[in-house]
């Protein structure tokens, strides 16, 4: 893919939450392909150090972001690393795949503190540092298998989950003009990138739901992580300011289904 429309943005200062694999790590890397330094975050040091070889201006910060005070980390090592926060990209996320009559109260805490109350407190917390110089971007990563009237059975409270946080794009759009902060989100259809097998499910059960699912797709496939991360960064150039509010689905043309 190329953009000719607008040139390459300045250097920039990104955090990536869920930064360890997937549609996180594919984005703190495009990133850095454009110059940005970047703070990718997660659980795990060891997937955060993958992400970050080979790549001089990542940096990586491991821990629990549904904690009380991750929030307030991940803002003070961000100024103190990249010396500031010009993108936040709320795509830390946690899966769980059940029926109302089988999820327990722990698996819903869960799924809704990561897919909620974590983008909820950490942009909050990065308000100060995203309105300096002139404002910042917002990416909210959520689920084009949320979006409009469409039901989710097993994916509930996950489901629920994004489609609250489409709302909250839209909410937020309104609430941070004044700071000049945008609020923009990425909808992704089913991706390989291995986040259903690090739920849980089995190798055979993930190839199945892989062809299942691309098989259903109007293009005839699922998408990749750099498909996702291309859509993420290029939503945040100078180019796309004036675009604040909008949840973009990119999903092959599953969700018009």
């Amino acid at each position: 893919m190329s953009d000719t429309a607008s040139p390459p943005p300045a250097p920039r200062s990104v955090v990536v939450t869920g930064g360890g694999s997937g549609i996180g790590r594919a984005t703190a890397r495009a990133f850095v392909d454009e110059g940005a330094a970047v703070l990718v975050v997660g659980r795990t040091a060891g997937d955060l150090a993958d992400t970050a070889r080979g790549y001089d201006t990542i940096r990586t910060l491991a821990v629990d972001l549904t904690e009380a005070d991750a929030p307030q980390k991940v803002v003070d090592t961000a100024l103190r690393e990249l010396g500031g926060i010009d993108v936040l990209v709320n795509n830390a996320a946690a899966l769980g795949h059940r029926a109302l009559a089988d999820i327990d109260p722990e698996q819903v805490t869960v799924q809704l503190g990561t897919n909620l109350a974590v983008p909820v407190l950490l942009t909050r917390c990065a308000l100060d540092a995203l309105a300096a110089d002139g404002g910042g971007t917002v990416v909210n990563v959520s689920s084009s298998g949320a979006r409009g009237s469409r039901a989710w059975p097993g994916n509930g409270v996950y489901g629920a989950a994004k489609a609250a946080l489409d709302f909250l794009t839209r909410t937020w759009a309104v609430e941070l003009a004044p700071l000049g902060i945008r609020t923009v989100g990425v909808a992704p259809g089913l991706v390989d990138s291995g986040f259903a097998e690090r739920a849980g499910m089995s190798p055979e059960q993930y190839d199945g739901m892989l062809h299942h699912v691309g098989a259903r797709t109007p293009q005839g496939r699922v998408g990749t992580p750099e498909e996702i991360a291309w859509w993420i960064t290029h939503l945040t150039r100078p180019g796309a300011h004036y675009l604040t509010g909008a949840v973009l689905p990119v999903d092959g043309g599953l969700s018009l289904t």
